[in-house]
């Protein structure tokens, strides 16, 4: 009972149930027409998440951007959240993307030259590298931006520092290796500051643990129990020779899988995923402290939500998830060629539209979230991607470029890595 009274929506809708998605829908345009996926080689593949590195001028206009992904050829023998754990060995990468500013058609402007691996410059020899989720922050005037990578290493999860440089942006030099009992199971970030970020912790009991690592985490996660948490962690300079962790606070205690995690554009906001109950958490956050102080509201989401990411003007939140379950934990298991991908943006009413919920909502899409959620007051669930496997499988990470309008959405075993689908002109 206990399973149907917190998620019995989620399980009704992306376990117990296998939409009939189209072979790809997109909102903005026609999928076959405006969607290519990202191609570099058999190891851009498996990308779980990718940000944005924003290149600003010193007032802190936006000049230039390029996509950063994070990926790990080798998740189906190296997963420590959905297994299994039979070879670390081979590394993960990242993938950097110069996207084209121009608008119109995928591809004719998808310029897949553009398309390069980033070098891992002074990372130490032997040390593994499986990437989850990744945050970088502005780069300002042509500064050095700091990089922040969440690693699954054989031994255990810590969080690399790395920097990248507009002048050389296809090389991320090592800066040390952030180790914390807190980084116990981390799974995303988001960045306060160039030194400072809330981080997710997505399990209390993992696969790592000796003998019940392969039943405890999955019992964690059927029943939605809540024994993760949100933290807030500060760091010291890399030059100081204090501690590199200054300060580590908890943010959120007692939640069920954490894991995507985003603020809002004006920082008075925190967001972030709870996979297992199928929802979308915002809390308010007071800038000055960091402290989330109160939940504001809750959304729910047609599919187990993976990470989140708000669009650069932050009118829209957009979440990107699994819609059938059972198929992806086969995918993951060599069981299947692919699992179904689903993005939505929560967006936010405006004040003409009054505070009621919408009764319609979402009707253009082929699997509408309209009737699988109900509807929230001042907020707008809206499908803007969707795919049966075959046009994109396994949807992990969305975002929307802000000069183009383009949507690129990663897969975490999806063999091509991104998709990228450019609205039509």
């Amino acid at each position: 009972s206990i399973v149907v009274w917190r998620s019995g929506r989620l399980a009704k809708n992306a376990i117990f149930t296998k939409h009939q998605f189209t072979e790809g829908y997109y909102a903005e345009g026609d999928f076959d027409a405006d969607c290519t996926t990202l191609k570099g080689g058999p190891d851009l593949k498996y990308c779980e998440d990718a940000a944005f590195w924003d290149r600003l001028d010193a007032q802190g206009n936006l000049l230039s951007h390029a996509l950063v992904l994070s990926c790990d050829a080798n998740r189906k023998n190296w997963n420590t959240v959905m297994g299994p754990l039979k070879n670390p060995d081979p590394l993960g990468s990242l993938w950097l993307y110069e996207p084209s500013e121009k608008k119109g058609k995928s591809k004719a402007i998808t310029d897949l030259s553009k398309l390069k691996r980033v070098e891992l410059r002074g990372y130490p020899a032997g040390h593994d590298f499986h990437p989850l989720g990744i945050e970088i922050y502005p780069s300002h005037a042509g500064n050095t931006s700091n990089v922040y990578i969440i690693n699954h290493a054989r031994a255990r999860t810590v969080i690399e520092q790395f920097t990248l440089n507009p002048s050389s942006p296809t090389v991320a030099n090592y800066v040390r290796t952030l180790a914390s009992p807190y980084f116990h199971s981390a799974n995303a970030l988001a960045l306060t500051s160039p030194d400072s970020f809330y981080v997710t912790n997505d399990h209390f009991f993992t696969r790592r643990l000796p003998y019940v690592g392969h039943i405890l985490p999955i019992l964690e996660s059927v029943f939605a129990i809540p024994l993760a948490w949100v933290s807030h962690v500060t760091l010291n300079p890399a030059t100081s020779t204090g501690p590199p962790i200054r300060t580590h606070k908890f943010s959120a205690l007692f939640v069920p899988f954490p894991n995507g995690i985003a603020i809002s554009h004006d920082g008075t906001q925190v967001a972030f995923a709870s996979t297992t109950l199928g929802k979308i958490l915002f809390y308010q956050r007071d800038p000055k402290t960091n402290d989330l102080t109160r939940l504001i509201e809750n959304v729910p989401v047609p599919f187990f939500p993976d990470n989140i990411r708000y669009t650069h003007d932050g009118s829209a939140l957009i979440v990107t998830g699994h819609p059938h379950f059972p198929t992806l934990t086969a995918l993951a298991g060599r069981k299947a060629r692919t699992a179904p991908s689903w993005v939505v943006s929560i967006n936010a009413q405006s004040s003409k539209e009054g505070t009621q919920p919408k009764v319609y909502f979402d009707r253009n899409a082929p699997i509408s979230t309209m009737g699988k959620v109900p509807p929230v007051a001042g907020r707008e669930v809206t499908t803007l991607f969707q795919s049966d496997g075959s046009g994109f499988s396994s949807s992990s990470t969305g975002l929307k470029d802000p000069k183009t309008g383009a949507l690129y959405v990663t897969g975490l075993y999806a063999e091509d890595g991104a998709i990228v689908c450019r609205p039509s002109a």
